[in-house]
C-alpha cells in the first residue's frame, strides 16, 4: 500500500532518553535502547504490505526542527508516536507540532503510559486523533487498514478515542498468539536503520555493537514497581523460528559483538530454554548474547545457556532485606540471591546486578546493607536506581494511596538532564535522601571498590571487548562519580 504514507516514530527528546526501557530516562552510563516494541510493529505492517517509515529520532540526534521538515516533506497520511511517562508532555508537543504540519494525518501514540492513562492522555490536547492500548502491533495493522479504507474507528478493538467530546474505549489490543508471525526485528533494523545507526545504540553491560530482541514476550511474576507492557501474557516464538533469525544476523550482521535477548525472563520456562540453547548449539550458532533472568534460575539451565553462547544475565537483586523484598511481590529471599550468584560464577556467566533504593519499608540501614550486599556479590556491572513508581503498577497505586508522589506533572519525573530521579517522599525517607543514597550506592560500588577493578582488569586483559564496553560507558559513568565526590550529593544523614 505505497500510496498509504505511515510513519512510525520515536520522537526528539533529550540526547541518549530510552523510551523502551522499563525505566525510561537518559542513564549514567550512555546506554540507548533501541525502539523494539516500535521496530516489531513496523514489521506488523510490513507483512500486511503497508510500507511504513521507521525513525528514531533520538538515535539520530535530529531536533524538533529536523523531524518536522522530514514529516511535511514525506506528506504522512498515519503518524505512530513512542512515548514514555517522564517525556509524555514532550511527545504530546511534538504531536501539536506535526498536527500544525499534517492536519489531515491521522495521530496515534502507543506504550504504557498511555495503556495506563488514556482518557488523561486525550484529554492534554486535540492534536492526538487515538491511543493504542496494551499490545499495539495487531492494532497499528488494523488501524492502518481502517483509516486507509475511512472506516469508522469504533469498529478497531485496541485504541481509545474522543468523538464531540465523548471518550470512547475500545478495549486492549488483540495479544499476537502466534510471535512467529511477526518478521525478524533484527531485519527491521538493518533495512530501516542500517549498520551507522545501529552502531549509535549502546548497552553499559554488554559488548558493542549489539542489538535487542525478543524470544518471548509477558512474564508470569508480578514485582509490584515493574513498568513492563506485558505481565501475565507469557508468550514464545517456536524455537526454529528464533533459530532462523540467529542464522540470519550471524549471516548478515558480522560487525557485531552481542545480542540482548530483552526478555522480560529470557528462562522463564527450563524446558523451552533448554531446548532453545540445544539448538542453538547444534545449529552452531557462534553468536555471544546476554539476557534477563531472575534468582530461581537453577544451574543446569545456567550451563546450558553458557554452552550456547550466554555471556552475561541481567538480574534484579533489588535488596536482601526479606521484609522489603515481601512487599515488592518479589518472590525470592536473600538466600535464594547467594546461591544464584554462586550458580552463575560456577557455569561461568557474568552477572549484571539492579538494585533499588528507597523501596517501602526501606531504613538506613536496610539501604546500607543493600549496598554492602552489592558489594560483596561484585557483579560484573551494578544498577542502582532511586525508588520510581509508574500508572499502572501497583507501586504507584501504593505511593498515591499513602500521599507519598510528590507530583504528578510527569516531565518531573526525571532531572532537566533526563537523569533519574523519584518522586516519592516519605516522612521517613525525603525524596532527596533517597537520590543522595543511590548515588552513594554507585559511588561505593564504583568510586571505592579496589576489588571491582581488579575483577575488571583481569576481564579486558582476557578478553580486549570489554575493554571497549568499559571504556565506552565508563566514560560517562565518571564524570557523574567524580561530582558525587566533590558534592555532597551522595553524603547520606547518620
Amino acid at each position: 500500500m505505497k500510496d498509504y504514507k505511515i510513519l512510525m516514530l520515536n520522537p526528539p527528546f533529550k540526547n541518549y532518553y530510552s523510551r523502551q526501557s522499563r525505566s525510561p530516562c537518559v542513564t549514567k552510563s550512555r546506554t540507548l535502547y533501541y525502539p523494539y516494541y516500535l521496530a516489531y510493529a513496523t514489521g506488523a505492517l510490513e507483512n500486511k504490505k503497508f510500507e511504513p517509515k521507521l525513525i528514531d529520532a533520538i538515535a539520530r540526534k535530529w531536533s524538533e526542527t529536523d523531524l518536522l521538515e522530514y514529516a511535511k516533506k514525506g506528506k504522512f497520511d498515519f503518524i505512530v508516536l513512542d512515548s514514555s511517562t517522564p517525556s509524555i508532555f514532550n511527545d504530546l508537543k511534538i504531536a501539536e507540532q506535526i498536527k500544525k504540519e499534517l492536519p489531515e494525518s491521522h495521530i496515534t501514540m502507543v506504550n504504557t503510559h498511555v495503556t495506563n492513562l488514556p482518557e488523561w492522555t486525550l484529554n492534554q490536547t486535540k492534536a492526538l486523533d487515538s491511543v493504542c492500548i496494551g499490545e499495539f502491533d495487531n492494532t497499528i495493522v488494523y488501524l492502518a487498514e481502517t483509516l486507509s479504507k475511512e472506516k469508522a474507528l469504533e469498529t478497531v478493538k485496541g485504541i481509545a478515542f474522543k468523538k464531540k467530546d465523548r471518550f470512547i474505549h475500545n478495549g486492549s489490543g488483540e495479544l499476537i498468539k502466534n510471535l512467529d508471525e511477526l518478521p525478524f526485528v533484527s531485519e527491521i533494523y538493518l533495512r530501516h536503520f542500517g549498520e551507522k545507526q545501529i552502531k549509535e545504540y549502546f548497552y553499559a553491560s554488554i559488548n558493542w555493537p549489539e542489538i535487542q530482541l525478543l524470544t518471548a514476550r509477558g512474564c508470569q511474576h508480578n514485582c509490584s514497581f515493574c513498568n513492563i507492557p506485558m505481565k501475565n501474557s507469557y508468550r514464545a516464538r517456536s524455537t526454529s523460528n528464533v533459530i532462523k533469525e540467529l542464522k540470519y544476523i550471524q549471516e548478515n550482521m558480522p560487525f557485531l559483538n552481542e545480542i540482548m535477548f530483552e526478555d522480560d525472563t529470557f528462562p522463564m520456562k527450563k524446558d523451552r530454554t533448554i531446548e532453545l540453547c540445544n539448538a542453538m548449539i547444534d545449529n552452531k550458532i557462534k553468536l555471544t548474547w546476554s539476557t534477563n533472568a531472575r534468582v530461581n534460575t537453577d544451574f543446569e539451565t545456567l550451563q546450558k545457556m553458557k554452552q550456547a553462547g550466554c555471556r552475561l544475565v541481567c538480574v534484579g537483586f533489588e535488596t536482601p532485606t526479606q521484609n522489603v523484598l515481601n512487599n515488592i511481590l518479589k518472590g525470592q529471599t536473600k538466600n535464594m540471591q547467594l546461591e544464584f550468584k554462586k550458580k552463575a560464577d560456577k557455569a561461568g556467566i557474568l552477572v549484571n546486578g539492579c538494585f533499588i533504593l528507597g523501596l517501602p519499608n526501606d531504613t538506613s540501614e536496610t539501604m546500607q546493607a543493600t549496598i554492602d550486599f552489592a558489594k560483596f556479590l561484585n557483579p560484573n556491572t551494578a544498577q542502582f536506581y532511586p525508588m520510581m513508581v509508574y500508572p499502572g503498577t501497583t507501586a504507584f497505586n501504593w505511593a498515591k494511596e499513602k500521599g507519598f508522589i510528590l507530583t504528578e506533572d510527569f516531565s518531573k519525573w526525571i532531572t532537566k538532564e533526563g537523569l533519574h530521579t523519584t518522586t516519592i517522599s516519605r516522612p521517613e525517607l525525603p525524596k532527596e535522601e533517597t537520590i543522595k543514597w543511590a548515588n552513594k550506592a554507585r559511588l561505593e560500588f564504583y568510586g571505592k571498590n579496589p576489588k571491582y577493578w581488579l575483577k575488571m582488569a583481569k576481564q579486558v586483559a582476557k578478553n580486549p571487548k570489554e575493554g571497549i564496553r568499559i571504556l565506552k560507558g565508563g566514560k560517562e559513568l565518571v564524570k557523574h562519580l567524580g561530582k558525587s565526590v566533590l558534592s555532597d550529593d551522595a553524603k547520606v544523614k547518620k
